[in-house]
């Protein structure tokens, strides 16, 4: 049930309920990561981490239940895959708003495994955030400039192993991989900048698509491609809870690992890398058309969570 409030007084109630949620669900989740950590003993951990999970999942849920709560935010959402809560996911997504996270997490909360998203280096350092990622087996990639990289070339494929490193702890839980294929928001400004070949998207980045199918193997169970649109215009989170944003679109497809690129070497071989390149350029062709076509659908969709 909605809570009408107005704009001035709907914002500082959410972001003191964002507040209190997130010190309230974080607490025990840092006893349970440093038991965790202490406590060598897999069956031990093995509870720690379902644990874990029930608090990520009960954190995600009071924040949608909040978005259904104070806002008029309509979802309206298209699933052409089974949803599997034990599943082994790699999600891909257009990129638009921040907004797009608590779209994604309401959507597919305890539906499918946590989404886990590859972190720059620096957001551990975020107050609480920083530390929860870290407790839930988010990984943290540090990314060298190429200034750095020729100042000390023993820094090359740091990065890289990092994410080995992470997509190997992967292969053995259930987990979905959220990967925001073009590597940031779509802004006209970034649009025009990459002269980029489609109307609603940016560029696609094949490289850490490939990398991530390739380190995984086998243990991927299938691409889960996610289509978000906003039929009002891009918006942003204070947006969302001043409920300027009266619906979004969201569309759910699975498709099948490309078979090459799960056993070749996009670092390394050419031809693999240009399969990918060629892959994902026509994924990202279909999702413009289908963004498209979802921008002229009136439907009115359903409300997620």
């Amino acid at each position: 049930m909605r809570i009408p409030l107005p704009t001035w007084l709907r914002v500082p109630v959410a972001t003191v309920l964002l507040i209190a949620s997130t010190v309230l669900h974080v607490t025990p989740l840092f006893v349970i990561a440093l038991i965790k950590a202490c406590v060598p003993v897999h069956a031990i951990r093995g509870v720690c981490d379902r644990a874990l999970m029930a608090i990520a999942e009960s954190w995600i849920g009071f924040n949608s239940a909040m978005i259904r709560t104070l806002t008029r935010l309509r979802f309206s959402v298209e699933i052409d895959a089974t949803l599997r809560y034990d599943g082994h996911y790699l999600v891909l997504a257009n990129h638009q708003s921040w907004v797009d996270i608590p779209v994604l997490q309401a959507i597919f909360n305890r539906r499918i495994p946590l989404l886990r998203f590859f972190l720059k280096s620096q957001l551990f350092w975020v107050p609480l955030l920083g530390l929860a990622w870290w407790a839930l087996d988010f990984p943290f990639m540090k990314r060298y400039s190429k200034e750095t990289l020729a100042k000390h070339p023993e820094l090359a494929g740091r990065d890289i192993e990092a994410t080995r490193r992470a997509c190997e702890k992967f292969r053995h839980i259930p987990v979905s991989v959220m990967n925001f294929v073009e590597g940031t928001r779509l802004t006209p400004a970034k649009h025009r900048q990459q002269e980029s070949p489609f109307l609603y998207l940016l560029r696609p980045k094949a490289g850490g698509v490939a990398f991530v199918i390739n380190a995984l193997g086998d243990a991927l169970q299938s691409v889960l491609d996610v289509t978000i649109v906003y039929p009002e215009g891009r918006s942003t989170l204070k947006d969302l809870f001043a409920d300027r944003i009266p619906e979004v679109r969201v569309h759910i497809r699975e498709l099948p690992i490309p078979a090459a690129l799960a056993v070749g070497s996009y670092e390394n071989d050419p031809a693999v890398r240009e399969q990918a390149q060629q892959w994902i350029n026509e994924l990202w062709s279909q999702k413009d058309a289908r963004i498209a076509a979802m921008r002229a659908d009136g439907r009115t969709g359903q409300r997620a969570g």
